[in-house]
């Protein structure tokens, strides 16, 4: 295809039309980012003033909508930053009321800002607060956790969480409800080793209560887990009536899993297994259960035998 040759008067009216027409943008452009316009941005509120004889909580977030007024420029230079990033709410009406209302004070929330911008209204534009008596107590946190373990590994003791306690702050008819304060759940998958976590707590489900912290560090020993058997002798409760009772046999074998760092430390010491003389007199039995009453937390009952004993009675 062939170039269009032009003659050096076409190329410079070529030239000065290009110029007008980029020179007519930028005019237009400059006049249209002049305007004032409208725009939504969010800002934090900061409370001042306070009420001297009445306590109080919020029932909304601390930030707000601000529909504030500025130019052009700040919408494509800045998208209406506002400045500063934080805007003083006075609570003075609390003395005698319940809310603020944000047009009474849009006056000195302006004169916080910088004098190209303009706030022209506030969403909520009413601000509701709670008066009811507070108070604070602590509950223990409760760990929720779904852990899957790599065959033969387990806890092998005890769950430590920093801290083991929650701050709960709240109407006291709300805490007295509580009595252990939920995390979210800890999930793990194809553990075979001891780590450490943070997890959550669980948001609020009560009106108007909160909690500190928000987190709790978790360490969760893991360790393998093998079998053990060890000999426990029996032991009679409820034998109130007879001279003596013996049992066949004497002792029981226990068997359970238990981790490889506690296997030398945990024997029949550990383990209590009783019958109950009352299995014969109220109950006519012709053996006595086993029940084992004592047991190592962090070991894995497997089984008793035997589970039920002979014994002969000696009034």
């Amino acid at each position: 295809m062939p170039f269009i040759k032009l003659t050096k008067i076409e190329q410079r009216r070529v030239l000065s039309l290009v110029a007008c027409l980029l020179l007519a943008i930028a005019a237009w452009l400059f006049m249209a980012l002049n305007n004032k316009y409208v725009y939504t941005a969010k800002t934090v509120l900061i409370y001042k003033n306070f009420p001297q004889k009445r306590a109080f909580h919020p029932l909304q977030s601390d930030t707000v909508d601000l529909q504030v007024e500025g130019t052009g420029w700040q919408l494509l230079f800045a998208r209406l930053r506002i400045n500063p990033q934080s805007i003083a709410v006075s609570l003075n009406t609390l003395n005698t009321k319940d809310f603020v209302v944000f047009s009474d004070q849009l006056y000195n929330v302006n004169k916080q800002l910088e004098s190209s911008q303009k706030v022209i209204s506030v969403k909520p534009d009413t601000l509701y607060f709670d008066f009811t008596q507070r108070t604070v107590k602590k509950v223990p946190i409760k760990l929720v956790k779904e852990i899957n373990f790599v065959k033969q590994y387990d806890i092998s003791n005890e769950v430590k969480l920093n801290p083991k306690y929650v701050t709960v702050t709240g109407p006291i008819e709300e805490l007295d409800k509580i009595s252990a304060w939920a995390t979210d759940t800890l999930k793990l998958d194809h553990v075979q080793s001891s780590s450490t976590a943070r997890i959550a707590m669980q948001h609020s489900t009560h009106k108007n209560v909160s909690i500190f912290p928000s987190s709790v560090e978790v360490k969760l020993p893991i360790d393998e887990f093998t079998e053990k058997t060890v000999e426990v002798p029996l032991k009679i409760i409820n034998n109130r009536n007879y001279n003596s009772i013996k049992l066949y046999p004497k002792k029981i074998k226990v068997t359970f899993l238990v981790a490889l760092s506690n296997y030398n430390q945990v024997d029949d010491n550990f383990i209590q297994a009783t019958v109950n003389a009352d299995e014969w007199l109220n109950l006519q039995h012709s053996q006595f259960k086993v029940k084992i009453t004592e047991f190592p937390d962090y070991c894995k009952l497997i089984s008793v035998s035997p589970s039920k004993v002979d014994f002969v009675i000696e009034k």
